[in-house]
């Protein structure tokens, strides 16, 4: 089903989300020979191969977030709630297992079951093909609290239960018995892993201490701790190594050797946040892990010291993006600042295409060397940017300003890194002062200049090429108070800059002198100007949002209605909706010529940026605490939509974000249903009478009929040679003295080859409806049957007039009544030259032998020429109106 976005946009697909703080589970296709990770990510389950991880499938959406995931040969069981689900072919719901009363928190399958455990401490064992409980045991949360579960190898029926007191327990699942209780160390079982060692499993506790333990008997093998915090994941390598990764709170991944029982190596910082899930590849030196970082990454152990590097990766903003963009002209890139610092560009095509320009910092080469631990050479986040495909192969393109920061960096979209150049004022290269900072940019169509805007209300000009500084406007500072937005027209002849001091100034570009200022009835909060247009949008203090025109630098449109700050706003590509997202969590569309609220839609989460795509078709959100960037499609494109504007009293409905899975817009039928007022406009066959009005048939039905002859000649197949007729053997002669041949007997044909049609032909229906048109003067019948015929039909139905081809003069003289009637009306005005002019060329002499027929052809002339003049003098004249103003110098 599709999800709605008012009756404007509805809800497409998300992107950058790879991952969420759900372990992921990793399965192998045997027809494939193939091994695939699955992650989930908001209420969908991705798939990706781990030999590209590369986007395999993504499921249908389920009704909330998941927060449990399990995989068998051939189901993925996912859980959110007190449901869980079994998912078939990476995509559909095949399964739907309702029973539990409290959340689900582990899964476990096992064989044709699956287990799955509940915070209120039941167990269930269920069957997968039938959904029927086939057993329910109900566990003491102050003695055995269930926080891990494992189906030990080569252990039938048996399951392997670790508890949040410290103890383990063995149990029968088919019998029902408990087999062995296990002590336990004291400390909460975060953990289990199934060791490659028979009888041995791998207990993560809460402390960090790692227990590899034999079960058969009991025996504690060896004990290792970590400083991190619990112990969140192991996994054991299997391809020969014996080595056992532990994963950590803080994103550590501690390698330990288990012959020389030792910590091996460390992973520091492999994720930002916990490490939620690890496994190694069965019999493959690759480690895939994922966490709450919005990441997953595939690491290879091929070095010196049993260190791993990345291999592969997929990955999106750690933190809530702040501000989206998209990038060129062709609405295939989007441009994303988040809160982690970086700045990433997603493909709305395939993610193969997205990429990370990394994370900005004052040194490179530092950074580098001190890693992202203790990396003090971070930039803060960013908070605005702007970019131009402009020469963006021979320099910088994009300028982004930082929160709380006096420089601005500058990066390179191709390269994928950060730019060459920092932009700070002069005055301020040696010191750095606290309490100053940029808080706009702007960049110019040609993608030469940067112009940046300060909190002390110093407006700047730079060289993006080489970073020089190229001016300021005003003597000290454009405004009193500081700069709220900038913006440079399509032809860097005007730079508008907004302050807080409630002014909108007009510089000229070059010289940097000033040329107008507006008073505001409130201080601005940003500015967007929309260049092909010359169209500014105004967002205030005060919720309200004014649209101002460059050209008369007066304001043409007011709106009110949100009750929120005013997060963002985008204009459609043609300048007539202005898009707005306020802090009210509401999404609306202003149309700008009827000066009207056209569209509504309330969400679950305030929207803290939008972007409209350069093509039309998208609406690109970013939301508050959501690490996703939410596509909308655009109906009005695909579908009939009512642009009328909403009422007063409109009360907006909530929707919800789209998933990662593409939406089909479902409901498009119910949605024309609705609009029922709408009614699809009828155009009239001719809109006045004194207007002369062409037929809507193509041209192929009427302007080659006086040529047929011509093309019927050209189209002829050639005949093939014939064969000449072979000599007789004896040549006759004329018996006699004197020896005679005889000559060739004549064919004595008497009866004629030519065939009177008028005798034989029938009266078509176009004959009989002129003959009744003859009495009643109604020629509307036999014109549509003439319009609905091909131009070889309609020779036929001409020619057929004649009294040798079976007609009448009366009829011939019917035709042309209806002739006159077309004029008359001065209607299909071309398809009466055409029918009148083949006429003539067939039964020309006719007419002539006719006083009826040449009456009426001299009444059809003296028609003709009066409307050929009058058009003609229309036509003079708008020709010499065209004349004047290419040659006049205005």
């Amino acid at each position: 089903m599709a999800a709605e976005g008012g009756s404007l946009f509805a809800g497409f697909r998300a992107l950058g989300r790879y991952s969420g703080p759900v372990p992921h589970v990793l399965r192998y296709h045997g027809r494939h020979r193939e091994f695939y990770v699955a992650t989930a990510v908001g209420r969908s389950v991705h798939t990706y191969n781990v030999k590209k991880l590369g986007i395999v499938a993504v499921s249908n959406a389920l009704l909330q977030d998941i927060t449990c995931l399990a995989a068998d040969r051939m189901l993925i069981f996912a859980s959110y709630g007190d449901v869980f689900h079994a998912i078939a072919r990476n995509k559909e719901v095949v399964h739907t297992y309702e029973g539990h009363k409290a959340k689900i928190h582990l899964l476990q399958p096992f064989g044709d079951h699956v287990i799955s455990v509940d915070v209120a401490n039941v167990l269930i064992v269920w069957d997968i093909q039938s959904e029927e409980q086939y057993l329910q045991v109900d566990f003491d949360k102050a003695t055995f609290a269930i926080s891990a579960i494992l189906h030990p190898s080569t252990y039938l029926n048996k399951i392997l239960l670790g508890s949040e007191q410290g103890g383990l327990q063995l149990w029968n699942i088919r019998s029902n018995k408990l087999l062995y209780s296990f002590p336990g160390w004291g400390l909460g079982v975060t953990t289990l892993a199934q060791a490659p060692a028979v009888d041995v499993v791998a207990v993560g506790l809460v402390s960090g201490h790692i227990i590899i333990h034999n079960i058969k008997f009991d025996e504690t093998l060896m004990k290792f701790q970590q400083d991190w915090g619990p112990i969140t994941a192991l996994s054991f390598r299997t391809d020969g190594h014996p080595v056992m990764a532990a994963g950590s709170p803080v994103g550590h991944i501690a390698l330990w050797d288990l012959e020389e029982k030792k910590l091996m190596s460390q992973m520091r910082n492999a994720h930002s946040t916990a490490i939620a899930g690890m496994s190694f590849v069965p019999g493959e030196p690759l480690l895939i892990t994922n966490g709450a970082d919005n990441a997953i990454r595939v690491w290879i152990f091929d070095g010196p010291g049993g260190t791993g590097r990345v291999l592969r990766s997929r990955m999106g903003h750690s933190a809530p993006p702040t501000k989206i963009r998209y990038h060129g002209q062709n609405g295939e890139q989007i441009l994303s600042a988040g809160q982690d610092g970086t700045l990433q560009s997603f493909s709305t095509v395939h993610e193969r295409f997205n990429k990370s320009l990394g994370r900005g910092s004052i040194n490179k080469k530092k950074s580098k060397k001190k890693g992202l631990q203790h990396d003090t050479m971070a930039l803060p986040p960013i908070t605005a940017f702007a970019s131009e495909v402009a020469h963006q192969s021979d320099w910088d393109g994009i300028v982004a300003c930082h929160q709380g920061y006096i420089t601005c960096t500058t990066w390179n979209y191709q390269k994928t890194s950060m730019g060459a150049h920092k932009l700070r004022p002069e005055e301020f290269s040696k010191n750095k002062p606290i309490d100053i900072y940029a808080t706009a940019v702007e960049i110019t169509t040609c993608g030469n200049f940067a112009v940046i805007g300060m909190s002390t209300g110093q407006v700047d000009v730079y060289n993006m090429q080489s970073g020089l500084h190229r001016g300021r406007y005003g003597k000290e500072r454009a405004h009193e108070g500081s700069i709220r937005g900038v913006a440079v027209d399509g032809l860097n002849q005007l730079t508008i800059t907004a302050g807080s001091e409630g002014l909108i100034k007009f510089w000229k570009f070059k010289t940097k002198d000033l040329v107008y200022s507006t008073d505001l009835s409130c201080s601005p909060s940003g500015i967007l100007l929309h260049r092909d247009s010359g169209i500014l949008g105004i967002a205030f203090d005060d919720f309200s949002i004014s649209v101002l025109d460059v050209e008369t630098r007066k304001i043409v449109r007011k709106f009110s209605g949100h009750h929120g700050r005013i997060n963002d706003m985008t204009f459609s590509p043609d300048g007539r909706w202005l898009i707005t997202s306020s802090m009210d969590c509401t999404i609306k569309t202003w149309d700008l010529p009827s000066g009207c609220l056209i569209d509504c839609f309330l969400l679950d989460s305030a929207a803290v940026s939008l972007t409209m795509s350069p093509t039309g078709d998208f609406l690109a959100s970013a939301h508050v605490d959501d690490l996703g960037i939410y596509l909308w499609s655009n109906r009005s494109l695909y579908s009939l939509v009512s642009l009328r504007p909403l009422p007063a009293d409109y009360e907006p409905s909530v929707v919800t974000l789209p998933g990662t899975c593409p939406l089909q817009d479902v409901d498009v039928a119910e949605g024309e249903e609705k609009c029922d007022e709408m009614v699809e406009y009828d155009s009239p066959e001719q809109l006045g009478e004194q207007l002369v009005t062409l037929s809507s048939l193509p041209e192929s039905r009427w302007k080659n009929l006086l040529n047929l002859d011509v093309i019927k000649k050209r189209n002829k197949p050639r005949e093939p040679p014939k064969v000449p007729k072979s000599a007789p053997f004896f040549i006759p002669t004329v018996p006699g003295l004197i020896p005679r041949y005889a000559a060739p007997e004549q064919e004595n044909d008497t009866q004629s080859k030519v065939v009177n049609i008028g005798v034989l032909a029938q009266k078509s229906d176009f004959y009989t409806h002129l003959e009744e048109a003859l009495s009643t003067n109604e020629y509307t019948a036999p014109l549509n049957l003439l319009k609905d015929l091909g131009p070889s039909n309609i020779e036929i139905e001409l020619r057929s007039l004649a009294p040798e081809g079976g007609g009448s003069t009366e009829v011939m003289l019917s035709f042309l009544r209806m002739i006159g009637m077309m004029l008359n009306k001065k209607y299909n005005f071309e398809l009466a030259q055409a029918y009148l002019a083949l006429f003539l060329k067939l039964h020309l002499k006719n007419v002539s032998s006719e006083p009826a027929l040449l009456e009426e052809v001299s009444r059809l002339s003296a028609q003709l020429e009066e409307t050929w003049i009058h058009l003609r003098t229309l036509f003079n004249q708008s020709l010499c109106v065209l004349t004047y103003m290419k040659s006049a110098l205005l």
